[in-house]
């Protein structure tokens, strides 16, 4: 698959398109068809449903202690219809498995609950949305 393609099926299945999505279809198209294997199998439903997939990413990146993976994750759960209680009993199990710097590196990604942030940053994080091309 063209990476144009899997750019715009990551972007209607999260929301938004990560930055890193934009540079990797310039500099390497080949690796695409990988991602786009790796995108379906969190992004939509299978035995579990995307929602909770996309909420374990985001425990996983936390635990990386990846801030603007945990933002990114965060935008895609809240695509994904989570609730502020789901995103906030995912970030007790953070708590538990990774800590207090697990939870911390979730910090920008908590404000997205409020609203306190908008969705198009254009940061230059590689997690980050990026403006679709």
């Amino acid at each position: 698959m063209e990476p144009k393609k899997v750019i715009d099926s990551i972007d209607d299945k999260m929301g938004f398109t990560p930055e890193i999505m934009n540079m990797m279809g310039e500099m390497n198209p080949e690796m695409f068809e990988h991602y786009k294997k790796c995108d379906d199998g969190i992004q939509e439903d299978g035995a579990l449903p995307a929602k909770v997939k996309v909420l374990m990413s985001l425990a996983v990146m936390a635990s990386q202690r990846c801030e603007p993976c945990c933002e990114s994750q965060m935008r895609s759960a809240l695509n994904h219809g989570a609730t502020k209680e789901e995103i906030l009993e995912t970030m007790n199990v953070v708590f538990i498995t990774s800590g207090a710097p697990g939870v911390a590196s979730c910090k920008r990604a908590l404000k997205l609950i409020e609203g306190e942030e908008g969705h198009e940053h254009g940061s230059g994080h590689g997690c980050m949305a990026g403006k679709r091309r």
